[in-house]
């Protein structure tokens, strides 16, 4: 009997959530083997851009999505499936009540997209943002809750029917940030004279919450051997300041923490024993 293929789904928010938050984990699983996809919610309307990295493109949309893209094939992703919703920008900003955003979206109608890739595509894992998304952004916050809700209903055929057969995932992982470097990020903005509650390029991300949020670290993703892929794959998203990122932000991340993503485990409860792969224990 020919074994069945291991396949991860990733369920996020924006073009570059995936290779700046996950990157390294969608590399390394592609790597091995592993059929790795990703659900994007957005194409990150939302933004102020480069009027040079706009030449070919009719909309910002546009730009992103081909970021993406190139971000996916250098990372070895197998697809990338879009929900369609509107950016909706950081908290507080109009954006989030246009019509089509995602944070303005019912939580159930969203989480109803995400079961039909559950069940279409079988992933025995799937990880997204942990329950702050990452850093209070409303659209990651959203589409958290969008994907816990619909990895637990994707089993149920009385929910979300959608002419497939239901399919259970085995194991559901939040990504969340090193707590440790972030309290030394704060620390050392103080230190330089800057104010940690303003950080990011406009100065809309309250790093402090951010620092004090406690998220136990279920799981490591040791990533090194395909480091370089992570970094070219950074460098894709130039929108946003891959270049940049890839070199400095890296740098010092790397030399606090290593090559490695780290992962709270929401589903089946952890246990005491820290896992070093994913996949660990999957039937």
């Amino acid at each position: 009997m020919a074994e069945s293929k291991q396949v991860l789904l990733a369920v996020l928010a924006h073009p570059d959530d995936e290779t700046f938050g996950t990157g390294g984990t969608l590399a390394y699983y592609s790597s091995i083997g592993v059929e790795v996809h990703l659900v994007c919610a957005t194409r990150g309307e939302v933004g102020d851009v480069d009027p040079e990295l706009m030449k070919g493109f009719n909309s910002v949309a546009e730009l992103r999505e081909n970021e993406l893209r190139c971000a996916a094939g250098t990372l070895g992703l197998s697809g990338v499936h879009f929900l369609n919703y509107r950016d909706s920008g950081m908290e507080g900003s109009p954006d989030n009540n246009h019509p089509l955003a995602l944070a303005a979206a019912d939580v159930d109608v969203v989480a109803g997209e995400v079961v039909h890739f559950i069940r279409n595509l079988k992933p025995q894992v799937v990880i997204t943002f942990d329950p702050i998304g990452g850093y209070r952004h409303p659209d990651h916050i959203a589409i958290q809750r969008a994907a816990v809700k619909a990895f637990y209903a994707s089993s149920n055929p009385a929910m979300y029917p959608d002419g497939l057969s239901p399919f259970k995932p085995q194991k559901l992982y939040f990504h969340t940030f090193p707590r440790g470097f972030l309290r030394f990020a704060v620390w050392f903005m103080k230190l330089t004279g800057k104010d940690p509650h303003k950080f990011g390029r406009n100065g809309d991300i309250d790093l402090v919450p951010i620092a004090e949020a406690k998220f136990s670290i279920d799981a490591t993703v040791d990533y090194r051997s395909v480091a370089d892929k992570r970094d070219i794959a950074v460098a894709c998203h130039a929108s946003q300041g891959g270049a940049r990122i890839t070199g400095g932000i890296m740098g010092m991340f790397r030399k606090f923490l290593g090559v490695n993503d780290q992962y709270m485990r929401a589903f089946p409860p952890p246990g005491r024993h820290r896992e070093k792969d994913l996949f660990e224990g999957i039937n």
